[in-house]
């Protein structure tokens, strides 16, 4: 397990769809790992293989209720929206935050470190991490749809 670089704006790498999944095996793990033991240091709550700079459809995240690995995921049912109860920050976007409309309960499907499938409904900040990680995978990032843009308070610069 190690450490990663975390990728910063404007890395092209944070502009291109992530690929697929196919091969569940001790690479992926390791993978998995690295971005756990890259995340919690940085302070993040959520983490996508591309701000690692692999392109690889894969995000981690623990907004404090518990630890997920998602594999090749996709929201498959949504509801609501939530706008200004959390500004969204980045790891790879250091120094700024946002406001960004994101719906406020999904209902993700993926797939575990093994490619066991496995579906997820959350809601308010889980719901918003999904959404803000996902975006990551298809080369959006949340200064592209922010209603507003503004600095961030140091302590509060990850998802």
């Amino acid at each position: 397990m190690a450490i990663r670089n975390i990728v910063k704006h404007p890395d092209p790498i944070l502009r291109e769809k992530a690929m697929k999944v196919t091969k569940f095996n001790s690479n992926l793990h390791k993978l998995l790992d690295d971005m756990k033991d890259t995340m919690y240091p940085a302070n993040g709550v959520g983490l996508a293989a591309p701000q690692i700079g692999i392109s690889k459809r894969v995000f981690i995240m623990d907004c404090g209720d518990e630890y997920i690995e998602a594999v090749n995921p996709e929201i498959i049912e949504f509801r609501g929206e939530q706008f200004d109860n959390y500004p969204e920050g980045c790891l790879s976007i250091p120094g700024l935050q946002g406001n960004v409309r994101r719906h406020d309960w999904v209902k993700m499907r993926a797939q575990d470190r093994d490619g066991n499938f496995y579906e997820l409904e959350v809601d308010d900040l889980e719901s918003r991490c999904i959404q803000h990680e996902l975006d990551h995978l298809n080369g959006v990032l949340f200064i592209d749809i922010a209603d507003k843009v503004f600095p961030a308070k140091e302590e509060e610069e990850g998802v």
